[in-house]
């Protein structure tokens, strides 16, 4: 049975299909990994197609799409097939969402460091917390310090969030990995950007293990 890994948040460009693919590339070799796309916009199809006309020798990522009434049965089979599923689902806490989360074993809930990303983060901890899954917080495109960043920690630590350690800056190498189909630690894999997604990797599977 697949480590199921849900991406949500209801903010818009909070990162949730760049964090998705960039785990399913770094979890790849050795495992049998599967992104599902159930947000509307569908970034990590395109990414995946790019993927797979790629000239380099990248693992294999299987992909699936599958939404609406068939959802449940689609996470059915592809946690039966494989060894890490990791789920990108819409901006919003509907039906779908709901069902991605409660198949998961962690939910991360990316966010930018401001007030409104960490707002909008409250409706999927709940979410969450109703369907008794674990939760955490991951800094996306995070100055390494700031009056802000400390703001929205300390506003996180108040509100009972639990935030990750590992956290990702504002770099470069992520956009230009994700537009050739690939993850940071596959296109640069000496990079900063590289170095912060295998520390939030080893992070969610020590919560995991």
């Amino acid at each position: 049975m697949a480590l199921v890994l849900t991406v949500a948040q209801q903010k818009g460009g909070a990162g949730k299909s760049m964090i998705a693919a960039n785990l399913a590339a770094a979890m790849a070799a050795g495992r049998r990994v599967c992104l599902l796309d159930i947000d509307p916009q569908r970034s990590l199809k395109r990414w995946h197609a790019i993927r797979s006309t790629s000239r380099k020798p990248l693992p294999a990522i299987d992909f699936s799409d599958v939404s609406g009434w068939r959802l449940q049965a689609e996470l059915d089979r592809l946690m039966a097939d494989h060894d890490v599923l990791i789920v990108d689902t819409p901006p919003q806490v509907d039906a779908e969402a709901k069902r991605a989360i409660r198949a998961a074993h962690l939910v991360l809930i990316p966010l930018q460091p401001s007030p409104p990303d960490l707002w909008a983060a409250a409706g999927t901890v709940q979410l969450a917390a109703t369907e008794k899954r674990p939760v955490r917080l991951l800094l996306n495109r995070a100055p390494n310090a700031s009056r802000l960043r400390t703001q929205v920690e300390a506003e996180a630590a108040t509100a009972g969030y639990n935030l990750l350690t590992a956290t990702l800056g504002n770099r470069a190498g992520f956009a230009n990995a994700f537009a050739q189909g690939m993850g940071v630690t596959e296109a640069s894999p000496k990079s900063v950007a590289a170095g912060e997604i295998t520390a939030l990797l080893a992070e969610v599977e020590a919560l995991t293990a």
